[in-house]
């Protein structure tokens, strides 16, 4: 039996303008994990989710395609990821296999609510990560991320897939997204073996060390976002308003660059100055694009870390879901927590999670 793990995500700073080729945004990996097991099967496989019992799925091969006995599955992020690695082995000749897979979840609360932590990404990487050991394939971080980008790509068609960096690399990362319109002609145009191995246009990622005073801190609103359809509207947007959309990405690859700086010299007052301003920039983009960024409640909660000698923002899309406050780990963090849960904030206690090669 074949057990992995990926964890789940937060972004920092950089959201929105990372969906962009090139542009950079900072990304941690915390110690909330999927879990995929796969263990192998005779003749009938399986896929089975914590999340989604109700729903679990039986398979079959005919002609060395997986064939469903249950069309209507919630299971998108899985079937693509399976049909990219299986695709990836059969480049490399090997007999496919039945298996019976198996999903475990950290990323929702106890009452199935998601907290942001970028399930569908840490599934994806988690199942190629499984199938790859059950298929003895070569792969490393690179690799890993290249097909685990492919897969969520194919279903979600939008985003920058820095949450899949994260779920790869773990720890803090500084990514730049990679040209998505390459990757569609590439996939037309090159072999497996060809897009694992080439430079991917835009793509860097750089592992991060934070400096030893920072602390993260996180704070869940209870209330779920859609980040691909948040996207979506700030893109239908940004064509009205063109000029201050290109404002917008200056700006902000300007201030992640002092960030990651900021990350490089070990200098937490460096990073905090420009989380607010990557806060600031948030605002300004949500006043002409209208997507409702930071609520009511994520807006409270940045308030409150600010009382208390931190500096907070929403993280990832926003709308809901989580926000973070980076803060000296001497200051009264005790306090801080409790006055968020006083308002209806609810403190997550997680912690960065690094990945070893």
């Amino acid at each position: 039996m074949i057990s992995v793990k990926a964890p789940g995500k937060l972004y920092i700073a950089g959201e929105y303008a990372v969906v962009e080729t090139g542009f950079p945004a900072i990304i941690v990996a915390l110690d909330q994990f999927v879990t995929v097991t796969i263990q192998s099967a005779d003749q009938i496989g399986s896929i089975v989710s914590s999340q989604y019992q109700e729903n679990s799925i039986y398979w079959r091969r005919e002609d060395g395609e997986m064939v469903f006995d249950n069309r209507d599955n919630p299971f998108h992020y899985i079937l693509s990821a399976i049909k990219v690695t299986e695709d990836y082995a059969k480049t490399l000749g090997k007999d496919l296999g039945i298996y019976h897979l198996t999903v475990e979840s950290d990323l929702d609360s106890d009452d199935g609510r998601k907290y942001g932590l970028g399930s569908s990404a840490a599934v994806t990487v988690a199942t190629i990560k499984a199938l790859c050991q059950f298929y003895n394939l070569p792969v490393n971080h690179d690799k890993l991320f290249k097909l685990a980008a492919i897969a969520h790509f194919h279903v979600q068609g939008n985003g920058s897939l820095g949450d899949i960096a994260a779920s790869v690399y773990g720890g803090w990362i500084a990514y730049h997204s990679f040209d998505r319109d390459w990757l569609k002609l590439a996939e037309k145009n090159y072999n497996f073996a060809e897009m694992l191995s080439m430079d991917w246009p835009g793509l860097d990622i750089e592992l991060l060390t934070p400096p030893k005073d920072l602390k993260l801190l996180v704070g869940w609103t209870g209330s779920p976002a859609s980040t691909s359809h948040l996207v979506d509207r700030v893109a239908l947007n940004k064509a009205k308003r063109q000029q201050a959309y290109q404002d917008f990405l200056t700006n902000s690859k300007a201030c992640l660059k002092r960030m990651i700086d900021g990350f490089r010299n070990q200098d937490l007052h460096a990073i905090q100055a420009e989380i607010a301003v990557n806060r600031k920039l948030l605002n300004e983009l949500d006043q002409f694009t209208h997507a409702h960024i930071e609520t009511p409640v994520l807006k409270k909660l940045c308030d409150i870390a600010e009382e208390f000698g931190g500096i907070a923002k929403t993280s990832g899309a926003g709308g809901g879901d989580c926000g973070i406050a980076i803060i000296d780990s001497h200051k009264q963090l005790k306090q801080l927590v409790q006055k968020w849960a006083s308002n209806q904030i609810i403190p997550l206690n997680f912690n960065v999670h690094r990945v070893e090669e």
